[in-house]
């Protein structure tokens, strides 16, 4: 069962490796750039412990070796996960636009005012060029403000109760000025991005216009795209 267990240990490797490469990018061990490339490498790794492992399954099979059968199994299951979620990661990374900044509003984005104090020196800027509205109205059309046929006090009230069921971290919930300041923070690598959400009277309504900014690196990987998405959506959903 030699050749079976020290698969598995190549499965285990990278599956451990993989647990790891958020943590060493959080604790500054490691840059963007160099984490999409460790997760390329685990996922090469993953790769050919994934095909080591159907080729010992297929042959403790035919043998009929039970036991060497259920640890090839479990090979293949690691090398599985090691080799599908660093590329699904990497495919997100590099597929997305290069924005880090969105929001529902290009002519007049929401501005954040109790957030700047939290944001280190080495964060992005919070300032939005031509060009990356020019870029969001390519990639992200769809981005736009939503109104919602409910009252400003109501409506506050409404897009309050998604934020924290969104479990983000509130910064300031202002019901006078219809603003709520909030940070959310990505489970795995740590990427920390700040949401304003502005709520204006707008006819017998209210209108609701989102902005998310990434703090770090040139682009959010579509993070905030889906956030904004997932956000409007909930707060049409009763």
């Amino acid at each position: 069962m030699t050749l079976e267990l020290a698969v598995c240990a190549v499965a285990a490797l990278a599956l451990v490796l993989l647990g790891l490469t958020g943590p060493a990018y959080r604790i500054g061990l490691l840059s963007v750039a160099q984490a999409l490339t460790l997760l390329q490498w685990i996922a090469y790794v993953a790769a050919a412990a994934l095909a080591a492992g159907l080729l010992v399954g297929f042959l403790a099979y035919r043998r009929g070796a039970r036991m060497r059968m259920v640890v090839a199994a479990a090979a293949v299951l690691g090398g599985v996960a090691a080799t599908v979620i660093p590329l699904e990661t990497i495919r997100r990374h590099q597929s997305a636009p290069p924005i880090h900044d969105l929001t529902t509003d290009l002519e007049n984005p929401p501005t954040f005012e109790a957030i700047p104090p939290l944001r280190g020196d080495r964060s992005n800027s919070l300032e939005r060029s031509r060009a990356m509205s020019d870029e969001q109205r390519r990639s992200y059309p769809d981005l736009a403000p939503m109104t919602l046929p409910l009252p400003p006090d109501r409506a506050f009230a409404r897009a309050l109760t998604r934020a924290q069921e969104a479990e983000w971290t509130l910064v300031t919930a202002d019901r006078g000025s219809g603003r709520i300041e909030a940070t959310d923070t990505t489970r795995w690598f740590g990427f920390t991005d700040d949401i304003v959400v502005r709520l204006t009277p707008w006819g017998s309504g209210t209108r609701v216009d989102v902005r998310v900014s990434a703090r770090q690196g040139e682009s959010d990987g579509g993070r905030n795209a889906r956030r904004i998405r997932r956000y409007l959506g909930a707060l049409q959903a009763r």
